[in-house]
């Protein structure tokens, strides 16, 4: 019914729904909207869901060039495997951007350095795709969150991204990684990522480093942070799902969202 409105109508109506939204927004203390759909804007949804489940201190992983902005009053601490310094040399497509200077340095999938139920929040925005084993990061990110806490976590929709001809990542997969350890599958992730590498000549954001991403054991060699794993957006909420059941991990899906080319995922611990 409503795509058979004039073009006319259907703006009025959109601008309704917004001013709607707006007026929710304000009664629950918020100072912009959630916005789905066409004209959506993932960057201010993102801010959305940030003052809706941030609040008290807590830490960001893995932040590089694009740190999540919190609402005021939340405090965060960045947490980095290597200095903003060392970051730069690693990745030298972000060499015109500015990188977050961790406040830690530590492995964020283990999060050695933080103590157990000592944060009111996570955020892992575009870094589980980066882990070698997440099951295992999802169980130290609940570790360190205080119950009622909540981890803040965004992943990258495949088919939007250069991993588009990637198969998906299995749950059954990742099990293995988690039970067995990653080490039997390294090599295998790094040989599939330096394979979608090729499909991006020509792209000016990776032509300087194209030479050396198509070689896996430059890769390997060099510790460089690839995607090893892909999901779309379906499959990332299913590995969620399940991987929470099979090993007791203590958190619920509050939210979800399907926000342009990535998903979030607002996971509270109980």
């Amino acid at each position: 019914m409503f795509s058979r409105l004039p073009p006319g109508a259907r703006s009025r109506l959109r601008d309704i729904r917004r001013r709607i939204m707006a007026f929710q927004a304000r009664h629950l203390g918020f100072t912009t909207t959630l916005e789905t759909g066409e004209g959506a804007n993932p960057a201010r949804n993102r801010i959305f869901v940030a003052r809706r489940y941030l609040h008290g201190s807590g830490i960001e992983v893995g932040a590089l060039h694009n740190p999540l902005p919190v609402p005021r009053g939340a405090v965060v601490r960045y947490i980095d495997r290597m200095s903003a310094s060392d970051l730069r040399r690693q990745y030298p497509e972000l060499a015109h951007e500015s990188l977050t200077d961790p406040d830690v340095i530590d492995d964020g999938e283990k999060l050695a350095s933080i103590g157990d139920a000592s944060v009111d929040f996570v955020i892992a925005n575009h870094f589980i795709e980066h882990c070698e084993d997440p099951i295992g990061a999802l169980i130290h990110f609940m570790r360190v969150t205080r119950p009622g806490g909540v981890v803040y976590i965004a992943v990258p929709d495949k088919r939007h991204t250069f991993d588009r001809s990637r198969p998906l990542t299995t749950v059954e997969h990742l099990v293995t990684d988690h039970t067995r350890g990653p080490e039997q599958s390294r090599r295998a992730h790094f040989v599939e990522f330096a394979g979608t590498m090729k499909n991006l000549v020509g792209d000016p954001e990776y032509e300087k480093i194209i030479h050396l991403l198509q070689d896996p054991d430059f890769l390997q060699s060099t510790n460089y942070s690839i995607h090893y794993h892909v999901w779309d957006h379906h499959a990332f909420l299913a590995f969620l799902s399940q991987v929470r059941d099979l090993f007791e991990i203590p958190y619920d899906i509050d939210f979800a969202l399907r926000n342009g080319v990535e998903t979030i995922a607002i996971l509270r611990h109980h």
